[in-house]
């Protein structure tokens, strides 16, 4: 059995089991995950389906991954969590307040928020034109950013005191050998530091009974999604390189965040706010 195959077979014989410590069951809370349309961001909202939340994946996708597909019939099988899907691009203000304004109107509350909706772009800093700069900041960035404080209003709005997690990566910590993209890798430390602002902001009780607020960042190593893939399309050197770099001598599998992604979106983590939770397999270790 593979290690990516032995990963979701207990999960498949659990899917619909109540997570065994309280402090991890959602039932009856509301989430939504940019990027969720396939990858990390659909692995991730998967395990926060299967612990009892009800998720709003948005994706700039027109349709999701046909893995979604197969995600959302087994919550309609009887898991007592649910699935739904909207085209949403980040970069598009209006729609993501009046999608995120719906979606938390429907129960009156909002508990949370994975904003995993990312671009990368492998490519020479002397080669890069403004264009392409602003492209990527735009969603990389100011998505996470515009996302996450319309999130939080909504939070504010309801009184619901919960978590927002902003995937950033290792990358905003390290050059990466052999991945020449400034922009992704900066991009991705401007997550970083802005989790940390927006803890700050968020995180004490207000009079009114708002805020109460947490806010931190996942900094994933290496990640074979769709995006890797392409990379090691163009660079076939890549895959082995980064092997050898990581103290497990692999890559990881989206799969291996979904731990990550409940214990920090639930009441386990009630005491983690501001903090980068870095998961590389070593690689930035040595």
């Amino acid at each position: 059995m593979s290690h990516e195959a032995s990963l979701k077979a207990p999960l498949h014989e659990a899917q619909n089991a109540i997570p065994p410590l309280k402090e991890f069951d959602l039932r009856g809370r509301v989430f939504v995950v940019t990027g969720g349309g396939r990858g990390l961001g659909l692995s991730m909202a998967e395990a926060l389906m299967e612990a009892g939340g009800k998720v709003w994946c948005l994706d700039r996708l027109e349709e999701p991954d046909d893995e979604f597909l197969r995600v959302q019939s087994r919550a309609s099988e009887g898991s007592n969590g649910s699935l739904h899907y909207d085209r949403i691009d980040v970069r598009d203000v209006k729609a993501i307040e009046s999608t995120i304004s719906r979606i938390a109107a429907e129960r009156s509350r909002l508990d949370g928020l994975i904003a995993a909706a990312g671009i990368q772009q492998v490519q020479a800093a002397l080669d890069y034109s403004v264009e392409d700069i602003q492209k990527m900041l735009d969603i990389n960035y100011t998505g996470v950013f515009m996302t996450a404080t319309t999130v939080a209003r909504e939070m504010m709005k309801y009184k619901t005191r919960g978590s927002i997690l902003l995937v950033a990566s290792m990358s905003g910590l390290i050059a990466n050998k052999g991945l020449v993209s400034p922009v992704y890798n900066s991009s991705k430390a401007a997550v970083i530091q802005l989790g940390r602002n927006l803890a700050m902001e968020w995180g004490k009780v207000r009079e009114d009974g708002s805020g109460g607020i947490r806010v931190n960042s996942l900094c994933p190593g290496h990640i074979v999604t769709p995006m890797v893939r392409e990379n090691f399309e163009k660079e076939p050197w890549l895959k082995e390189m980064w092997e050898k770099e990581n103290m497990l001598g692999r890559l990881s599998s989206p799969d291996e965040f979904r731990g990550a992604a409940l214990y920090m979106l639930s009441d386990a983590s009630t005491f983690m706010t501001g903090a980068s939770f870095i998961i590389d397999g070593g690689h930035t270790a040595w």
